[in-house]
């Protein structure tokens, strides 16, 4: 899709929760690649539109790229000399404003859709993450909401490893062994920031004997959820089991953003 006015680019955008920095050319100088006003898009993998291109463009897009990486949130502007040292030679000065839009979102790899899943993912969809929703039946995702996506596999651990690092992990299929199977699989990843696995204190007893069998440490292990879900929120019902594991959900991605106290 070709966009030509930043309105619609951050549309498509925020329907998608995609996290971007609108990168503004402030004011002017002399010479320079573009007017004052015009206006380039910067997410981590694409750009939209331009602000004249050159040295000056990629050294907005590294800036604009570190803003995200950085979780950084305040706006701030900064000025550009367009000469030798920027490899420009328009010879005047540019001031460029960087607004860092919708923060990165958690990324939630949700295996199985049986009851509880479909209950979980209903609520994770209203919340500001992105939620990939993985079961290797047929029929099952018969009510996906909006912005979920959808991945029917024929192998769900190979959707282990599409996932970024600092994803969260939620392990409930329909066959033990399955869960199993990925539970190894994520924790030789390592490099996840949530991983919880539904089941009892027993099911994790029989989980812990059998990973460790396969070489995983205790530390290891000790970074794995199971049971799932606040401890105070209790119940049985698929809905009341959904309500526990996204509220600890909730938990720590408010823990992981909160800033650091002095």
């Amino acid at each position: 899709m070709i966009y030509h006015d930043w309105i619609s680019v951050l549309s498509e955008l925020r329907e998608k929760r995609e996290p971007c920095v609108l990168v503004t050319v402030l004011d002017e100088k002399g010479s320079v690649p573009r007017d004052r006003g015009s206006k380039m898009v910067v997410t981590p993998e694409c750009t939209y539109l331009t602000i004249g291109g050159g040295h000056l463009e990629f050294s907005c897009i590294e800036q604009a790229r570190n803003l995200l990486r950085s979780g950084q949130s305040t706006p701030h502007t900064e000025q550009f000399a367009l000469g030798a040292r920027l490899g420009q030679c328009c010879g005047g000065m540019t001031t460029i404003l960087f607004e860092p839009l919708m923060q990165q979102q958690p990324q939630i790899a949700v295996f199985g859709a049986g009851h509880v899943g479909q209950a979980l993912v209903r609520l994770l969809s209203t919340l500001p993450c992105h939620v990939s929703w993985i079961d290797e039946r047929e029929g099952q995702f018969t009510d996906v909401p909006p912005g979920v996506t959808v991945c029917q596999a024929d192998d769900p651990l190979d959707q282990v490893q599409a996932m970024p690092a600092g994803s969260y992990f939620i392990v409930m299929t329909h066959h033990h062994p399955r869960d199993l199977q990925l539970c190894a699989a994520i924790l030789r990843r390592g490099d996840y920031r949530y991983f919880g696995v539904i089941g009892s204190a027993t099911k994790r007893q029989r989980f812990e004997y059998r990973l460790e069998g396969q070489g995983f440490s205790r530390q290891q292990l000790t970074t794995m959820r199971c049971p799932i879900g606040l401890p105070d929120v209790k119940g049985k019902l698929p809905a009341e089991i959904a309500v526990a594991v996204a509220a600890e959900i909730i938990a720590v991605y408010q823990r992981s953003s909160a800033p650091e106290s002095v």
